[in-house]
């Protein structure tokens, strides 16, 4: 929980993973048979097989596991000293409401205030407190004079919300579950299986998945493995207000393996592995099917050599919040699957 805890509350947005990646790099020293970032900023560690199987055919596999979180960049800083922001990353207004913040400078993390720039509640039109700002109505304030700000922030800074992550009950929350648990069950399962494993295993840490898979698209093209598995959360949708036939997931019923979603199909041989491994193991797992949306399990089937698909999905509740919630016995049930494979079951 050390681990997750360190993850989560690791700022990193698109583009701006780097702490992200030294977090990794230190957890994970003297892991590696080769260790590298490349140019747009994608991790990218090397396991050697540790034994293989007679006959085998594929011998490389590649884990993608995106690192980044949304947020926002300053846009402008206003005469009286109030931060302007452009997204980077899908949020819901609605969320966004009375957030505390954290703004990256150059020369330091520095505390703010976002809300929307529109009236208070008690002076505010009936039909005012109807509107839902967009992300651009909203404003950062710093609670420092416009010379002090313009001193210490510039535009581009990256901001980031704020948010501590902890247990509750079986599950744990925080504001960037997706997508840092997934290089926790990755890095989970690659030690669970290291020695044992029968594919080159190439951890990527990708960059810039929240504004395109970018980064995924850069090492599906460059690293020759046979295979690509995606790891990523999916929406669980299990709460109050919510139609059963709506469900993607639901909390505690296992990890999801990913029939389809909005940019990707799965390899059926392989989804079929998978599947049959869960049963054979007693491992607990749903069908992940999600209608909009995608992974980069896309970019690692449409770019490089041509290779086998899948991804594992953690579900999660409240995805795109800082309350982003997912269960304990799910993460497991995802580290516990992908080192059977990676161990040839």
């Amino acid at each position: 929980m050390k681990f997750l805890k360190q993850l989560t509350e690791t700022l990193g947005v698109p583009g701006r993973e780097e702490r992200v990646r030294e977090l990794i790099k230190q957890h994970t020293r003297g892991w590696w048979d080769k260790l590298e970032e490349d140019a747009i900023g994608n991790l990218i560690g090397l396991v050697k097989a540790g034994k293989r199987k007679r006959g085998q055919k594929e011998k490389s596999v590649i884990i993608s596991c995106h690192l980044d979180q949304i947020g926002f960049l300053v846009r402008s800083i206003d005469d009286n000293g109030f931060l302007r922001i452009a997204p980077v990353g899908g949020f819901d207004p609605r969320n966004l409401f009375a957030r505390h913040v954290i703004i990256m400078t150059k020369n330091g993390d520095l505390p703010g205030i976002l809300n929307p720039a529109t009236k208070p509640i008690h002076v505010a039109s009936p039909e005012d407190r109807k509107k839902i700002p967009t992300v651009l109505e909203f404003m950062i304030d710093m609670g420092l004079s416009a010379a002090d700000v313009k001193k210490k922030v510039r535009p581009g800074d990256p901001v980031v919300l704020e948010q501590t992550t902890k247990k509750i009950g079986n599950l744990v929350s925080g504001q960037c579950m997706d997508n840092r648990i997934s290089p926790w069950v990755a890095l989970n399962a690659i030690k669970k299986a290291k020695g044992k494993n029968i594919y080159d295993i190439y951890f990527v840490g990708s960059a810039q998945e929240e504004v395109g898979l970018r980064g995924a698209h850069v090492a599906a093209q460059n690293i020759p493995a046979e295979v690509g598995i995606a790891i990523d959360t999916t929406l669980a949708i299990d709460t109050p207000g919510s139609s059963p036939e709506d469900s993607v997931s639901k909390l505690g019923e296992g990890i999801g393996i990913k029939v389809a979603d909005g940019s990707v199909i799965t390899t059926r041989s392989l989804f079929d592995e998978f599947v049959a491994l869960a049963e054979k193991k007693k491992i607990k797992f749903q069908y992940e099917l999600l209608p909009m949306g995608g992974t980069d399990t896309a970019a690692l089937q449409r770019f490089g050599p041509g290779r086998r698909v899948m991804a594992l999905s953690v579900p999660t509740r409240y995805i795109h919040t800082v309350v982003e919630t997912i269960d304990m016995r799910d993460m497991k049930a995802g580290v516990d699957l992908l080192a059977a494979w990676l161990t040839g079951g």
